[in-house]
């Protein structure tokens, strides 16, 4: 007999978030404000992974994510996938694409950018190099490793 045991309750309909690195599980509940769409939220962390070892994990019950807000996710977990759930059947499994930039969510580590002194909102480019996500700032054009760059 097959039994399945889930670490983390299911959810009837909403999306889930899943193969987030470890670690990376708290990061997209504080940038995606989850915690405070009103919806339930169930998280799962250090969990055990087939593929990876362990991930995070996350499940909006009654949200769905939009293809742009999915893709977002890719800049802290490239890995992930989104699956979207109605009566407790995937119904939609995404896997993530890189924004082509992404604004107001990073702020540039360069101390002379005039995004620091300036009542501008941060802007990047983003492009992959080498297998290596990098972010060039629109306002001082330098361009920086995504772990490198700060969260706004």
């Amino acid at each position: 007999m097959n039994q399945t045991r889930l670490s983390v309750e299911a959810i009837k309909d909403g999306t889930v978030i899943d193969h987030i690195p470890v670690g990376q599980g708290l990061t997209i509940l504080r940038q995606f404000k989850l915690l405070h769409s009103g919806d339930a939220v169930t998280v799962g962390f250090n969990l055990s992974s087939k593929s990876t070892g362990s991930k995070d994990i996350i499940k909006i019950s009654g949200q769905y994510l939009d293809d742009a807000a999915a893709n977002r996710l890719a800049l802290f977990a490239p890995q992930a996938t989104v699956n979207d759930i109605e009566n407790f059947r995937v119904v939609r499994k995404r896997t993530l694409t890189l924004p082509e930039s992404i604004s107001e969510v990073f702020r540039c580590p360069n101390s002379n950018c005039a995004s620091h002194g300036e009542p501008v909102k941060s802007h990047f480019s983003v492009r992959v190099s080498h297998g290596e996500t990098r972010l060039c700032c629109h306002y001082c054009e330098k361009t920086f490793a995504r772990e490198s760059v700060i969260e706004a």
